[in-house]
């Protein structure tokens, strides 16, 4: 019986993370989806009538397009491939595949789907077609996809080539891009997909990582135990390393101190800070961004 009943518990979890599993997968598709007729509407509804571009791969299909003649929803497709083959030998058969349909729909999308042309203004056009290209990019990338394949490319190249950052990659290839645009589409032109990028940029940074940013502290301190126990009770969790200094003028170069390490989000932080320097003045702390976490104490607990 005690046998029977651990199978039985065993076959019940499995039902349950694959449920689990489906249900996170029906939700990804239906942002990427979402993330689709929203670049569409981007490109369509704002950038195309106005000859703005956006950076990236896409930008280079909307180049091809314009100086061409060739139609956007092919190029789109046919030059994101190589890039999908390189994802598929560095980063698995599912982002493959996942990234091959994202694109081919947003092929599909450009290419039987007609939006309407929202605004002839062009600061506006460059503005809300990058921030719409922006959320859809960001929104496919959430959820384990791609609609352009510039991040694939940039973070092959920045492993062969070490001193290159992929922040630095992306720089390199816009920069060529943009100028190619002043060059065929003219300076204006060029301009306006400047902003348009940057306003892209930007809402994939936020769908991404979310309006709460989060920050890491790291505090070195000889009153250590009270500012752990002062940033758990805000509901934070808290690693303590054991350091020691390396530095002092009163010749105890190597007195022990507590190394308290926090993540918080950017509004908490001043909080904290203050805190801390009430418990110690003469407190070293350090901060960096966080572009995401998972799992510990990230939700903010009510104390009483």
């Amino acid at each position: 019986m005690p046998l029977l009943t651990y199978q039985h518990s065993n076959v019940s979890t499995i039902h349950v993370s694959l449920g689990m599993k489906l249900r996170t997968e029906i939700g990804n598709i239906i942002l990427i989806l979402a993330g689709i007729f929203l670049a569409g509407f981007g490109l369509e509804g704002f950038l195309l009538s106005s000859r703005f571009i956006d950076g990236g791969v896409t930008g280079i299909s909307m180049l091809l397009a314009e100086t061409t003649g060739l139609p956007l929803s092919i190029l789109i497709l046919v030059i994101n491939l190589p890039f999908l083959v390189l994802g598929y030998r560095r980063l698995g058969a599912l982002f493959a595949v996942k990234g091959t349909l994202a694109i081919a729909g947003l092929s599909l999308c450009i290419a039987f789907m007609h939006y309407p042309d929202v605004t002839h203004d062009k600061l506006l056009t460059a503005v809300f077609g990058g921030f719409f290209i922006g959320v859809g990019i960001g929104l496919a990338i959430r959820s384990g996809a791609v609609l352009d394949g510039t991040d694939i490319a940039a973070l092959l190249v920045s492993k062969k080539m070490q001193l290159l950052k992929v922040s630095d990659v992306i720089l390199v290839l816009n920069v060529v891009i943009f100028s190619a645009a002043a060059f065929f589409l003219g300076i204006e032109s060029a301009l306006y997909s400047v902003l348009t990028y940057f306003s892209a940029s930007r809402m994939i940074d936020f769908i991404i990582n979310g309006i709460e940013r989060y920050i890491g502290i790291t505090v070195v301190s000889a009153k250590g135990d009270m500012i752990r126990k002062m940033i758990t009770e805000m509901g934070r969790g808290v690693t303590v390393y054991e350091g020691k200094r390396g530095y002092g003028k009163d010749g105890h170069i190597n007195a022990p101190r507590d190394i308290i390490f926090t993540v918080a989000t950017r509004l908490e932080i001043p909080t904290i800070k203050a805190k801390i320097l009430e418990i110690d003045p003469a407190a070293f702390i350090v901060q960096q961004s966080i572009d995401d976490t998972t799992g510990g104490l990230l939700k903010r607990k009510n104390v009483h």
